[in-house]
């Protein structure tokens, strides 16, 4: 489908997540992705890094992959929702970033973890930090280098990311992106509060300050129909980057995409942001 069309019809859904802005965003770009996923099926299924039955992830790569750059993706979701996709052909979303790493000559993963309410503040990005250390171990086996990790997330999942950059300062990556992630900078929505717990919790919780103090290099994105929530959130971090270092990390505005197509369209023609972020891996793990 051409962009421009593409992009009208995402302006059109307006910036209030709906599930039917997420059943729309998905049919835009659901032949191009079932089109990728025939050409690069994932490589070892549902390998359990941990204990619960969501402590499982995808690794993407080509047959001839080795120690190559690894890009390990987290899903978003709300806190509440949200899965690492499949080889099946409607299991496209999600995966999508592990086959994109892949077809660029990396190692995709592509990891689930434990949701809320069951399962709260800092679980998710405990899980993070565990799938990392099973990639430690086991990634050079599917062709990655354990040497040359960049974390990824997307809504809650760069939330995830960011809480286990807080947790473990010293974290062993060479990057970090995040994508229309929550970072302390503006109040807490109501449902935040299943996984965040009262209100009162969230200046401690937040990730903001860890995020602002970090050498990991970081690439930060948000999208032009983002809710403006988010994009405040992106501006806090930048101008908190901004304060405390003098310059700002790498960023990028998704121009024509909002807060779900965002994730959803990276592997399809529109390479934009796709590049960037392929570009920061490279120039990360080199």
């Amino acid at each position: 489908m051409p962009f421009a069309t593409t992009r009208a019809s995402i302006a059109a859904m307006g910036t209030t997540l709906t599930p039917d802005m997420l059943g729309a965003v998905r049919g835009l770009f659901d032949a191009s992705q079932q089109a990728l996923a025939r050409r690069m099926p994932v490589r070892a299924a549902d390998c359990a890094y941990g204990p619960h039955e969501r402590h499982r992830l995808d690794i993407y790569a080509a047959p001839d992959a080795l120690h190559a750059p690894v890009l390990v993706f987290v899903h978003g979701g709300g806190f509440l929702r949200g899965d690492k996709g499949s080889n099946a052909a409607d299991g496209w979303p999600n995966a999508a970033v592990g086959r994109m790493a892949a077809e660029a000559g990396m190692v995709g993963v592509v990891i689930n973890y434990r949701l809320a309410p069951d399962h709260t503040w800092p679980a998710g990005s405990e899980d993070v930090l565990a799938a990392l250390d099973w990639l430690a171990a086991n990634v050079a086996q599917h062709g990655g280098d354990p040497n040359r990790i960049v974390l990824m997330g997307t809504s809650a999942g760069a939330v995830h990311v960011a809480g286990a950059i807080r947790l473990r300062p010293d974290l062993a990556v060479r990057g970090a992106v995040l994508l229309s992630g929550l970072y302390g900078h503006t109040p807490l929505d109501p449902r935040d509060m299943a996984y965040y717990g009262p209100q009162d919790r969230q200046a401690e919780r937040a990730p903001g300050q860890a995020l602002t103090e970090t050498a990991i290099p970081l690439l930060v994105a948000v999208a032009e129909f983002d809710p403006p929530r988010f994009q405040a959130e992106f501006l806090g971090l930048m101008q908190a980057r901004l304060d405390r270092h003098g310059t700002m990390p790498r960023g990028h505005v998704a121009s024509g995409h909002n807060h779900y197509s965002m994730a959803m369209h990276l592997g399809s023609e529109d390479r934009r942001l796709a590049d960037e972020i392929l570009d920061f891996v490279r120039e990360t793990c080199a």
